[in-house]
């Protein structure tokens, strides 16, 4: 009995482990993004767009305690002059769609188009921001 539930326990970390791979996939397969100053602009199927509160949950597992702190995440990166989401085309990396590994030079410079393998900060910039600001929410009122 007790061999049965470790193994039940074993499957279900690695059904989720596989889950969350699955999920960030899209992220993973590119090594450049595009930084969105609003969530408003138009939606395409090419692009997988990553919310500054969904990188939050998916780089620190934070959930805002309630809409006013999403407010105040998203108010925090205005004011900050940092973008509030991220978009990935899924279809190829911009700017190096043959993979060769180019790069623009400017490609971690916090405008236009940002390379993760450049060391582009922005969108741990933007989570933490985004944490922060929402953490100063008062969701008790």
């Amino acid at each position: 009995m007790h061999r049965t539930t470790l193994r039940r326990a074993g499957l279900a970390i690695a059904a989720t482990g596989t889950a969350a791979v699955l999920a960030a996939a899209p992220a993973m397969a590119h090594h450049c993004f595009v930084p969105m100053y609003s969530l408003d602009g138009p939606s395409s199927p090419n692009w997988f767009v990553l919310t500054a509160a969904d990188g939050a949950m998916f780089e620190a597992g934070y959930e805002p305690a309630c809409d006013a702190a999403v407010d105040a995440g998203y108010d925090a990166l205005r004011a900050a002059g940092l973008p509030v989401g991220i978009k990935i085309n899924e279809k190829m990396t911009i700017g190096d769609p043959k993979h060769t590994g180019r790069m623009n030079p400017n490609g971690a410079d916090g405008k236009g188009l940002e390379y993760f393998g450049a060391g582009s900060e922005l969108p741990f910039q933007m989570v933490g921001t985004f944490i922060e600001g929402a953490e100063s929410a008062d969701c008790a009122g």
